[in-house]
């Protein structure tokens, strides 16, 4: 797989570490204990290779006609598809880049460049870009329910949690449609409903899996859904049954693989942690570098951590994007440029104002010593009703802090009843919290 940017490139120091200290112990594995991927990821022809060909067929279509607007709307959907499928960010600038030619040639019966164009604004992290982009497809095209279910996603990614509760209410009829299915289980998620979550995502998974006409690499994100879904709940061997259905689907699927890092991370396997990030080569991304370092940390393998931690650093200062969140997120777990990070969570939060964010906002204040502060910031973050046990760990932390035990003693017990291994090193700082309280 190609690495060309930031979200992948940081990856190199996987390879990188591959001769390298602590990773000699992890090249045998027992017989019993087979991978979910036997070897490298599959060497036969990717889904990438095949749309990287269609997509050289439709630029040399469109370089001979200049007023060709749903070529180009299609070109823009091939490079989505290819930059999903490798993690090549300019082909997100090159899909928006298409998508707006198509529609200045034509904006009548011309939706699915509008939809390309708010897609590819919305992987940059252009959050409001998007969902001007969105409301003017709704209003547009008001019968189109993967309009409106995209509406809803960017209210959610914008913190306009009343705005995507009426566009999530006006989706009811259209639940078995595969566009609205994902974003009604994000609503779920958001909003404390476990099982309805799950069974959304199992009905999603379902569609897509009798779908002929849908790209391997989108079949395999929802199993991707549904692996995350049970890797965060606590049931690791759903988990990875959803990653091996996935990887049946589309076998160069990085984001499946990254998925086993955090699996096996949590079921304290250390080393075959690390082997899933030798397995992903140069296609990880920072939250699987910052779970592999924490890996090596915990086999007593410092150096090797702090390469592939420093690496994450790197990374986003060479090719910094707005919203970092997994860079972020990073940065405060390992107690790194926390007041840096603090300043800058508190800018993002004026103009993106989800609850991600102010649970990250909330972390940043509780370890710069402001748990008052912190608490205010935890009360915006679960204001919706979600049951995320980080964010019960994080809310668990802050009252300890301020010395309030009955509010700490509940919030960490919720997290560990939620997920009892939520998270590799941070449940059993939870039981020791409660063990202490």
């Amino acid at each position: 797989m190609r690495a060309p940017t930031r979200a992948v490139a940081v990856a190199a120091a996987v390879a990188a570490l591959a001769g390298a200290a602590g990773w000699g112990a992890v090249r045998t594995l027992r017989a019993d204990e087979p991978l979910v991927v036997p070897g490298p990821l599959a060497p036969a022809m990717s889904g990438h290779e095949i749309t990287s060909r269609e997509i050289e067929r439709l630029e040399a279509r469109v370089t001979g006609d200049p007023r060709a607007a749903r070529d180009r709307a299609a070109l823009a959907a091939l490079y989505l598809q290819r930059s999903r499928e490798t993690g090549d960010f300019e082909d997100y600038r090159r899909a928006e880049a298409m998508a707006r030619r198509s529609l200045d040639i034509r904006v009548r019966e011309n939706a699915g460049a509008a939809r390309m164009l708010a897609a590819s604004l919305l992987a940059q992290h252009r959050f409001s870009e998007a969902h001007e982009v969105a409301a003017e497809m709704v209003r547009v095209w008001p019968e189109e329910a993967s309009h409106r279910a995209l509406l809803a996603e960017l209210q959610m990614e914008l913190g306009d949690y009343d705005g995507a509760r009426a566009t999530i209410g006006s989706l009811q009829s259209a639940r078995k449609h595969l566009a609205v299915l994902p974003r009604l289980a994000r609503w779920a998620e958001m909003t404390g409903r476990h099982a309805e979550e799950a069974e959304l995502l199992a009905a999603a998974v379902h569609e897509a899996s009798f779908r002929p006409d849908l790209p391997s690499e989108q079949v395999a994100w929802f199993h991707l859904r549904a692996a995350e879904f049970a890797l965060r709940t606590g049931r690791l061997d759903d988990a990875e049954a959803s990653v091996r259905a996935g990887l049946s689907v589309e076998p160069n699927d990085f984001r499946l693989v990254a998925v086993m890092v955090r699996v096996e991370a949590q079921r304290g396997r250390w080393e075959r942690a690390i082997r899933y990030g030798q397995l992903l080569g140069d296609a990880a991304d920072m939250r699987t570098l910052g779970v592999l370092g924490d890996a090596h940390a915990a086999l007593g393998d410092s150096a090797a951590a702090e390469r592939l931690w420093q690496a994450v650093e790197e990374a986003n200062a060479e090719n910094p994007e707005p919203f970092a969140r997994q860079w972020t997120q990073f940065r405060l777990d390992h107690d790194r440029h926390v007041p840096e990070t603090l300043a800058l969570l508190q800018e993002e939060i004026q103009t993106r104002r989800d609850i991600l964010g102010y649970d990250l906002l909330a972390w940043a204040l509780h370890k710069s010593g402001r748990h008052a502060e912190a608490r205010d910031a935890m009360r915006q973050a679960l204001r919706t009703g979600s049951r995320d046990p980080l964010f019960l760990f994080h809310a668990g932390m802050i009252e300890r802090a301020l010395g309030n035990r009955q509010a700490a003693r509940r919030y960490l017990r919720d997290a560990l009843a939620v997920n009892p291994r939520f998270h590799h090193r941070f449940a059993q700082q939870a039981r020791e919290a409660l063990a202490e309280l």
